[in-house]
C-alpha cells in the first residue's frame, strides 16, 4: 500500500525533494528514477510526469531493474496473498494448493530468466496471471526482459496515478 495516495500534482510539485523521492520510491524501487523525476518537478500536467517516469524507466541499467523487481512480492510467496489478491485483484485464488501452483511457477520463471515475475493483474483473475507467466516462459531472455520491463512500467504508472489522484484533484470539503 502506498503511504502517499491522492496528493494532486501541485502537492506533488510542492513537496520537499526528500519526501518527493520518497514517494515515487513507494511507486517503483528505483532512488535513481525517483530522484530525476523529483528532480524534473514542477510538473505542469499528470501525463508530463507518466511520460518522463515511463522513459526514466525504460532506460534503467539491468542492474537497477533488477533492484526495481525486488521490490515486487514473488508471485504465489508473500504472506496474505491468498486475501490480497482476493481483495485487490478478484482471483480465483481458492486455496492452497492454487497458491502451491503459482508459487511454483513464479520459482520455475525465476530460474529460467534470473529475475522475478510481475505482471499488472488489473482486476484481471489468477487464471489470467498462471496463463500469462507460463506463455512467457515460451519467450528468450531478451523478448523476456522487454515484457518485464514493459509490466514494471504498467505497474508504475499505476502506482502514480494513485499517487496523485485525479487530475482535477479531489473536490475540497
Amino acid at each position: 500500500m502506498l503511504m502517499h495516495q491522492g496528493i494532486g500534482l501541485d502537492r506533488f510539485n510542492d513537496l520537499p525533494r526528500r519526501r518527493a523521492v520518497h514517494a515515487l520510491f513507494e511507486c517503483c524501487s528505483s532512488l535513481p528514477w525517483s530522484a530525476r523525476l523529483a528532480d524534473g518537478r514542477a510538473y505542469a500536467m499528470h501525463t508530463d510526469l507518466l511520460s518522463r517516469a515511463e522513459k526514466e524507466l525504460r532506460i534503467l541499467p539491468e542492474q537497477e531493474i533488477q533492484q526495481v523487481l525486488q521490490g515486487h512480492p514473488r508471485i504465489g510467496s508473500r504472506a496474505r496473498s491468498l486475501q490480497s489478491y482476493r481483495e485487490q485483484c478478484a482471483v480465483w485464488v481458492e486455496d492452497a494448493a492454487a497458491m502451491g501452483m503459482l508459487d511454483e511457477a513464479g520459482s520455475a520463471y525465476e530460474e529460467r530468466f534470473g529475475f522475478r515475475y510481475v505482471w499488472c493483474a488489473d482486476g484481471r483473475d489468477g487464471r489470467a496471471l498462471l496463463a500469462n507467466l507460463t506463455a512467457r516462459m515460451s519467450h528468450d531472455l531478451e523478448t523476456e526482459r522487454d515484457v518485464c520491463t514493459a509490466e514494471l512500467a504498467t505497474i508504475t504508472r499505476t502506482r502514480l496515478e494513485r499517487m496523485l489522484g485525479p487530475e482535477g484533484g479531489f473536490p475540497d470539503y
